[in-house]
């Protein structure tokens, strides 16, 4: 009697992703996403007060139901804590998503930007070196400085306009440097003004709802006369899980944003239309440390990610005023910590 074929089996790899972040805008998206796809994820974040932290929890509330995520609260800054983690888990890829927000807050507080963004990417980067574990970190459009045009991955990088921005630098040429000196899979994202759901209360679209809502003045800088790229979430998790599920060796940049450009008041107009309010507004001139313009380039990102834009701003604020009223009484109760 013959015996049976033998057959050969690709066995699925159960080691979790490690998410840095976890509880932040992005990093929420990115972990439910990996759930939802049967990924197991071990989720950090510090939970800091930068925003009101009953916004992270919130957040958090919505991951930890499921079986396959497990969090662990502490800061990037602590390496040994993080490095203890990395070594018990044993993850086959690290998202590093953490870091200090927000351009002009780092002309406030300068030193915390040092500390999340650059040692707590170096932390990151160091325990990932033991066992070569890729890693795709978060960079952002800010590194470009002020500028016209399209922005695309090759231009240079050396004129940032805030402390902010060159803290992202810094960790690109960090993660270059442990790429070329130790082999770890490197993979930088470039963010481009992303928006959706669950976003930070600092951000620009946040700030202008819940003023609308309340009936305030809004303040519009340079005369509302910026322009950006305004990108929607779901082209940024999509980017980085194929970024994710790609990454294999080297060190590559990629854009992550809409290439279509809005400027800060037609933003506005469609927003107050959507939430049914006529805004109020109070024109100031253009601060120190924001750009005029962002433009993204998408590509790179679309030739060897497969990923682009799907989401016109028209539908995505529709999307973000729907879930802004669900969640009115929740939102507008949340501190204002920068106003």
């Amino acid at each position: 009697m013959d015996k049976p074929m033998a057959t050969n089996t690709i066995k699925k790899d159960t080691r979790p992703i490690l998410v840095t972040g976890a509880a932040g805008f992005i990093g929420m998206h990115v972990c439910k996403t990996l759930l939802a796809r049967g990924e197991r994820v071990v989720g950090f974040d510090a939970m800091t007060s930068y925003n009101d932290p009953k916004l992270k929890e919130k957040r958090l509330g919505l991951l930890t139901t499921d079986k396959k995520f497990s969090f662990v609260k502490g800061s990037l800054a602590q390496a040994p804590a993080f490095k203890k983690l990395v070594d018990k888990e044993k993850p086959r890829a690290i998202i590093h998503l953490a870091a200090q927000a927000g351009v002009r807050y780092s002309h406030e507080n300068p030193q915390s930007y040092i500390t999340a963004n650059v040692l707590g990417s170096l932390n990151v980067f160091e325990a990932a070196r033991v066992d070569k574990t890729p890693v795709v970190y978060a960079s952002s459009s800010s590194i470009y400085g002020e500028r016209e045009g399209t922005f695309k991955e090759s231009d240079p990088t050396d004129t940032p306009m805030s402390l902010y921005a060159a803290t992202k630098k810094d960790v690109e040429v960090i993660a270059a440097t442990y790429n070329r000196l130790y082999g770890i899979p490197m993979t930088g994202l470039r963010f481009f003004t992303v928006y959706g759901p669950w976003m930070r209360t600092d951000l620009a679209m946040f700030k202008f709802a819940r003023l609308l809502l309340l009936g305030k003045t809004i303040p519009l800088y340079a005369e509302g006369k910026g322009k950006r790229s305004y990108t929607h979430i779901s082209l940024v998790v999509d980017g980085i899980l194929r970024a994710l599920d790609r990454i294999q060796s080297g060190h590559t940049i990629y854009n992550l944003g809409d290439e279509r450009t809005f400027e800060t008041k037609k933003m506005l107009g469609l927003l107050s239309k959507e939430l049914n309010v006529v805004a109020k507004t109070q024109l100031l001139p253009h601060q120190q440390g924001d750009v005029m313009m962002t433009r993204a380039s998408g590509a790179k990102a679309k030739r060897e990610l497969g990923v682009s834009a799907q989401v016109p701003l028209e539908k995505g604020l529709s999307e973000f005023a729907s879930w802004f009223l669900q969640h009115k009484d929740f939102l507008l109760g949340l501190k204002d910590m920068h106003s």
